[in-house]
């Protein structure tokens, strides 16, 4: 009940579900999660340290860049089974499809730009 319970939680904010739905084609580094989402690094940090407890994201960092992706080890079946439904519910919502254009436009961009960008903030 307990791994439920945390999946709920993190499932239970608009941003954490655009941060879910984001990752599911590829990782991200979290300048690109700020840029999609137009929050706070901060915020954000916040954001993948709740999706992060629940299991449902894993983290790298590779030289000064932070990159996240959908778990793939020990994720609780409740976590796959709910990701899942939520990524079946919300394929034509058109927050979801303006995510996916902005997120094409976001690949494109040079990451060491993108943290400087966000750092100058």
């Amino acid at each position: 009940m307990r791994d439920l319970m945390a999946v709920m939680k993190a499932l239970a904010d608009e941003n954490r579900v655009r941060i879910v739905l984001a990752l599911q084609p590829e990782e991200l580094c979290v300048c690109q999660i700020v840029e999609l989402l137009e929050l706070a690094p901060s915020t954000v940090s916040k954001h993948m340290a709740i999706l992060k407890q629940a299991r449902l994201v894993e983290s790298r960092k590779e030289g000064r860049w932070m990159f996240y992706r959908i778990a793939e080890n020990d994720v609780p079946a409740e976590a796959r089974k709910i990701t899942s439904l939520v990524v079946e519910l919300l394929a034509g919502d058109s927050q979801m499809s303006e995510d996916a254009r902005q997120l094409k436009r976001i690949l494109k961009l040079d990451r060491d730009v993108l943290c400087k960008k966000q750092n100058r903030q």
